[in-house]
């Protein structure tokens, strides 16, 4: 009897692969199943828009370069229809335009796979619980990119800051635990909170910036000033 994995609501996690290398994709699917997650797999984006006919995963795990397009759009495309999904991408593509493309649309993660971590079960479970997985060496180019923008833009004048959204204390500490890649439970606990009341104060969190993803509220909170990274 295989174990099932369940989210943050004990429901069935789901996953929607969309990988056209059949072997990867046996492979993948296979160590998905095992651990329990039902997953549903296409081969192209035609087969991946077909397969949300029956409903939106929890999770999307996708190549970019497909038979019939990119899997930029069916990220813009997932993130547009569906905001609660996470998307993570595992591609071969770490070219600079891939990466920020994918993560501008609203991947959460970005993996490539001359880098698939050991466990695929385990940092699909990580994604679902707020982390976002990605390889180290498109960490350590985001962080070089961030740094460079950061030395050739002026330093911009002191002021308050804006908070224009309007976030409560308690929502911008929120925001600083997402930013730092905290998971549910563990800002609830460095917060005192209660785990259940965490998803609705991101919610909140979210409307009020009017964005999707943990990527793009941190990136607004940042250019308002409510947080520093």
């Amino acid at each position: 009897m295989i174990m099932t994995e369940q989210g943050e609501t004990g429901d069935m996690i789901t996953i929607l692969l969309v990988e056209d290398d059949a072997p990867t994709c046996w492979r993948l699917q296979d160590a998905l199943a095992k651990a329990g997650y039902e997953v549903r797999s296409a081969g192209t984006l035609g087969e991946a828009r077909a397969a949300l006919a029956g409903g939106a995963p929890r999770v999307l795990l996708t190549d970019l370069r497909l038979p019939d397009g990119h899997g930029i759009e069916l990220i813009r495309e997932m993130r547009q229809r569906f905001p609660d999904t996470e998307i993570m991408v595992i591609s071969a593509l770490g070219d600079e335009e891939s990466v920020i493309s994918a993560i501008t649309v609203g991947a959460t993660g970005y993996l490539l796979k001359d880098a698939f971590p050991t466990d695929i079960a385990t940092t699909v479970r990580d994604l679902v619980a707020g982390h976002s997985p990605i390889s180290a060496s498109i960490a350590r180019f985001i962080v070089r990119r961030t740094q460079g923008a950061a030395q050739n833009s002026a330093e911009p004048p002191p002021g308050p800051a804006l908070n224009t959204a309007r976030l409560t204390p308690r929502e911008i500490d929120i925001l600083w635990g997402i930013a730092k890649g905290f998971s549910y439970a563990e800002i609830a606990s460095h917060l005192g909170l209660s785990r259940q009341t965490v998803p609705g104060h991101i919610k909140n969190i979210y409307r009020k910036l009017e964005v999707h993803t943990r990527s793009e509220a941190v990136f607004e909170a940042v250019q308002q000033g409510l947080i520093k990274l």
